[in-house]
């Protein structure tokens, strides 16, 4: 069972490239977002979302039990569903409107971006679930520094599209 763990938790071995694991787990969100929202839109997406955090979960619990160390570098599936979750609003108005979510270029950059610097910054409640020291602080850290890239995106959405146009 350790096997899929490991799987499950370092991408399929993406956790295993270096430097900065993390940066390379976000990366490889990046393109099955958009396959997942080419096939199913939204809806596949957050059904994605749930169910990678869901098996992120238990094979960090699985990679992490016998260990000292709580948050290995390889484990990068928290990486991938906060990726994920920061790109929420960009599928959302692609799905909603009935467009290319690819038309969005700017807002997958902010979201990568923005949520590379959420997770490690770690500022306030990201931080709090990072010193959890568990598995579900793992994948919670990740989860938060994805919402909060959210709001950002949205924010730099509403300024571009609001403001400055």
């Amino acid at each position: 069972m350790t096997g899929i763990a490991r799987l499950i938790g370092t991408v399929l071995g993406i956790g295993y490239i270096r430097p900065a694991p993390g940066t390379w787990g976000s990366l490889v969100a990046l393109p099955w977002a958009w396959l997942l929202h080419l096939l199913g839109g939204l809806p596949l997406l957050l059904i994605a979302i749930i169910t990678a955090f869901a098996k992120g979960w238990w094979a960090t619990a699985v990679m992490t039990r016998d260990s000292t160390e709580s948050d290995p570098s390889e484990v990068v599936v928290d990486e991938v569903v906060g990726q994920w979750i920061a790109l929420l609003p960009l599928s959302y108005a692609a799905w909603s409107r009935g467009i290319d979510v690819l038309t969005m270029w700017p807002g997958w950059i902010a979201a990568f971006l923005l949520f590379r610097l959420f997770d490690i910054l770690k500022p306030g409640p990201v931080g709090w679930a990072d010193r959890r020291g568990d598995a579900l602080g793992v994948m919670l850290d990740d989860v938060i520094a994805g919402i909060f890239a959210a709001i950002g995106v949205l924010a730099l959405a509403w300024l571009y599209h609001g403001v400055l146009q």
